[in-house]
């Protein structure tokens, strides 16, 4: 009798070990294919910073390796940058199709500007270096963490917006939920 239920016992841990490793190895392929999708989207942003020759019209980007491009700013239908452009500030440059042979740009963020402590009615954040954000509302039930664009958009966490404004003291983002207003923050 005692042996039989050592035995019941013992099929009985070994099942649930066995399908507890089966729950860890689906959730850990279902976690796998989630990351592998997000690192399949293909960044074609160019990172520098804004060259001393930029001007009214033409954008001088010192590229993260080293080569110095240059892109024509065309206004004509909207402003393709946003932040300002200012030597020596960190830029995520968006290329457009080509204009008389030279290179255009798109879509121009100032990361510079970018960066810093925002707020609107339910959200209190602040933007860092290094794809940080510090959340500053305890309450919040999914605070952003981390920040990067991908091309040509903000992605928070998994939430990505167009940057339809972004000034010294505002910042506009939409999404298909909606447009989101945040002002800075001291």
């Amino acid at each position: 009798m005692r042996k039989s239920i050592f035995l019941l016992v013992a099929v009985a841990m070994i099942t649930l070990a066995i399908t507890g490793c089966k729950n860890k190895s689906q959730q850990r392929t279902a976690n796998d294919s989630i990351a592998a999708e997000s690192s399949a989207v293909t960044d074609s942003t160019i990172y520098g910073v804004c060259g001393e020759n930029t001007a009214m019209h033409t954008l001088s980007l010192i590229t993260d390796a080293g080569d110095t491009l240059q892109f024509m700013l065309d206004d004509s239908e909207t402003d393709p940058v946003v932040g300002g452009l200012l030597a020596g500030d960190r830029l995520a440059v968006m290329e457009g199709p080509e204009m008389d042979g030279e290179k255009t740009a798109k879509k121009v963020i100032n990361m510079t500007t970018l960066m810093g402590k925002w707020t609107s009615l339910d959200k209190n954040f602040e933007i860092q270096e290094g794809g940080v954000v510090k959340s500053y509302v305890e309450a919040e039930k999914n605070p952003w963490t981390s920040w990067k664009i991908v091309n040509g958009r903000l992605v928070l966490n998994r939430d990505t917006f167009d940057i339809d404004n972004l000034g010294s003291d505002s910042l506009y983002l939409e999404n298909n939920k909606g447009i989101f207003v945040y002002k800075r923050a001291k």
